[in-house]
């Protein structure tokens, strides 16, 4: 089977010798008049040699690559791909793991599966595509992994209606492709217990990429005061009232969020006259503490989602690392974040420097976080470091 061929600029495909997943539009010197958005496409330079396969989007990015080897994406293709991803995640120590039910089990570019996030709960799998070329795949897929889980899965979600390009015009609606259509899955994180809402939920549900973050924060949060801003479902603060914390105060601005915290935090605590939470906006709750806090987690939404907003995003993580540092106890342990993919380390370094140096107090980073095992980054394709997080000491 052959493909329709895109043909690039001369010189455009040193980055594709680099096996960079990307192809922009200003590379590309001719595609089929009659080419439709998530088509797959061969790839070639001028002289016409091959470089490799990918699928075509309207946009920026132009084509995804999903391929440099000259091969049929049949359904052993992709049967291969999952099970290589799987094959990651029974290395990390989650596939089968009774403690631990909850994980992404394909992360885009990172498994090459490009615009494509699946996450598994406890037997739900979660299939969101970003892309018209992933979101074609969807009925393949769903053949592969009900024959690859078996009788581990218990159902298939597709929850793409807000995720794929609105330029796209696709009708898509989320549903349940398979098994149990039930919007509640109760799933386990090193042996706490979660609510999952994979139809309500933010995201496909949860922030599956803080697990080793939440289980980290234990080692700090025994007997001492502790602040979860952001709180969404209250990972953090769950983890922290099972390390034996003196208080733990979640705080969100949406209602929603602090009802889903109260219920986890019940879920896994028969007492739990030490946890409060607080519908208030997080930069307002920051300015007028109750407390004075031994560990304060601040884990925002991106605050710069584009490159266009990246200098307000920057100001935006360097105004509320500020005024945490400022408010919190001497010898504290602060948990900052960012889940922009725009902002770089240095960027956020940068931020989180200035935000100390205004504060007026002396600041040691212990610990640089990152995303988990199971939120892979392809050595090629930098741009799938999203995640960033520094354990700091504030004296």
């Amino acid at each position: 089977m052959s493909y329709p061929t895109i043909v690039l600029k001369k010189g455009k495909e040193k980055s594709l010798e680099r096996f960079h997943p990307w192809i922009f539009s200003g590379a590309i010197k001719s595609l089929p008049e009659d080419i439709e958005e998530g088509s797959i496409v061969e790839v070639r330079k001028v002289d016409g040699s091959f470089i490799g396969i990918g699928y075509y989007q309207i946009g920026s990015i132009a084509v995804r690559m999903l391929t440099f080897q000259n091969e049929q994406l049949d359904k052993a293709f992709w049967q291969a791909k999952l099970e290589e991803a799987i094959e990651l995640r029974r290395t990390a120590g989650l596939w089968g793991n009774p403690e631990t039910n909850v994980f992404r089990l394909i992360h885009g570019e990172g498994d090459g599966f490009p615009g494509l996030i699946v996450d598994y709960y406890a037997g739900c799998v979660v299939f969101q595509a970003h892309t018209v070329g992933m979101y074609l795949i969807k009925d393949v897929f769903l053949d592969i992994i009900k024959e690859v889980l078996g009788f581990e899965l218990k159902a298939v979600y597709d929850k793409s209606a807000h995720t794929l390009p609105y330029k796209a015009e696709l009708s898509t609606s989320d549903a349940f492709l398979y098994g149990e259509e039930k919007e509640e899955w109760e799933v386990l994180e090193y042996g706490c217990k979660f609510n999952i809402n994979v139809v309500t939920g933010q995201k496909t549900g949860f922030f599956v990429d803080q697990r080793e973050n939440r289980k980290l924060l234990e080692k700090y949060c025994k007997g001492k005061k502790v602040l979860n801003t952001f709180c969404y479902s209250g990972g953090f603060s769950v983890f922290a009232m099972q390390a034996g914390a003196e208080l733990v105060h979640s705080v969100d601005s949406s209602q929603l969020a602090i009802d889903l915290t109260d219920e986890n935090i019940k879920l896994n605590f028969k007492d739990h006259s030490n946890h409060k939470s607080f519908t208030a906006d997080v930069f307002s709750f920051l300015n007028e503490m109750p407390e004075q806090y031994d560990v304060i987690v601040l884990d925002p939404p991106a605050f710069a989602k584009h490159r266009r907003v990246l200098a307000n995003g920057i100001k935006g993580y360097r105004t509320i690392n500020e005024k945490a540092i400022r408010n919190m106890k001497s010898g504290g342990v602060l948990f900052t974040f960012s889940c922009s993919q725009v902002v770089t380390q240095e960027h956020f370094r940068t931020a989180v420097f200035s935000a100390a140096a205004r504060a007026g107090r002396k600041v040691q980073i212990i610990q640089q976080l990152h995303q988990p095992e199971d939120h892979p980054i392809s050595i090629y394709h930098p741009e799938g470091e999203y995640l960033k997080g520094l354990v700091l000491r504030v004296i």
